[in-house]
């Protein structure tokens, strides 16, 4: 009876996973008749397994629901991430770098102009980076869907004012629109973007209205040119071969921990990784934010919104207002 009921509910999850499998990866009239063939061979596959005296009269259910499956898989294991799709515009361009001992170029920064989601003047910039000079790392969650997820990125900055941001990010084609869902069935592929500050950030406070918070990672010179390095090969690896997006597996945190992993080997697994809202709570009780803080004073001191929307009013430089009172972040005359 038990093993029955197991194989009921495996039957019925593969069912469920074939039906969003079936809506993301496919179109229109095709997707109609595949949904309407799978249903019809999931339906009869249960109705036949919740009676037992047909077991014994045909198996045609199953052996019609089997070829269904084995024909569902096949197609889901053909899938291939590519680079050669119509890319939306502030996702078009791969980061390329070249690094020649501490010197740094990076071809294809973002520098957009946002005004809108839909109104922007884009902008893809060669800037040059001296690793020599890299000071400081700054985590920003941005929170777009309730508190337990936010975007995950990390901004370096360099003793001489300059800011870069990386943020792992879903590749939308130019009629495609995120869904969290479909990051699970390789609807998208990833890309790294390496972008200016009041691109990337400001685009998330001042133009589509998220709450996006800031901390100040405490780290040595040395684990934060590994860290920038980490971006740059991970960003390499990624132009040389297309990956898929995961939403739970291959994400805007998940990146951060596996670089963090290469400079501390031992840091352990926690769901914090997957409800990445709390991410930074993760950070904080592995010793990684400023010291003599509360959790809670981080989260209030960084909430970035108002002093970045103030910016625009008055004319401040983004980032320098986004990181006034920031603890761990010394005021200006303090440098």
């Amino acid at each position: 009876m038990a093993a029955g009921a197991a194989l009921w509910l495996l039957i019925a999850g593969f069912t469920l996973w074939g039906l969003l499998a079936i809506r993301f990866q496919t179109e229109g009239i095709v997707r109609w008749a595949v949904l309407a063939a799978w249903c019809s061979a999931s339906i009869a596959m249960l109705a036949w397994l919740a009676k037992p005296k047909w077991r014994d009269r045909a198996r045609w259910p199953a052996i019609v629901f089997a070829i269904s499956g084995l024909a569902l898989l096949g197609g889901w294991l053909a899938l291939r991430p590519s680079h050669d799709r119509i890319w939306a515009d502030d996702v078009a361009r791969l980061l390329r770098a070249e690094v020649e001992g501490s010197r740094v170029t990076l071809h294809n920064v973002r520098n957009f102009e946002w005004r809108s989601e839909d109104d922007y003047t884009a902008r893809w910039e060669t800037r040059e980076y001296d690793l020599d000079r890299v000071a400081s790392a700054d985590l920003f969650l941005s929170y777009w869907m309730g508190p337990q997820i936010a975007h995950t990125l990390i901004s370096f900055g360099f003793d001489d004012g300059r800011q870069v941001v990386f943020s792992l990010e879903i590749r939308k084609e130019r009629d495609e629109s995120f869904s969290a869902i479909g990051g699970f069935f390789r609807k998208f592929e990833q890309i790294l973007v390496a972008a200016d500050e009041r691109d990337i950030i400001r685009t998330r406070s001042n133009v589509r209205g998220e709450d996006v918070h800031l901390y100040r990672l405490k780290m040595s010179r040395d684990d934060l040119r590994r860290l920038f390095l980490g971006y740059l090969a991970d960003a390499e690896a990624l132009r040389r071969e297309p990956r898929f997006y995961n939403t739970l597996t291959s994400n805007c945190t998940t990146i951060v921990y596996d670089l963090a992993r290469k400079i501390a080997p031992r840091l352990p697994l926690d769901y914090r990784l997957v409800l990445s809202g709390y991410f930074a709570e993760y950070v904080y009780d592995l010793g990684g934010l400023a010291d003599g803080h509360e959790s809670a004073e981080l989260q209030f001191s960084g909430h970035i919104n108002d002093r970045a929307l103030a910016s625009d009013l008055c004319g401040e430089d983004y980032s320098v207002a986004i990181r006034r009172g920031v603890p761990g972040i010394p005021k200006p005359n303090e440098e």
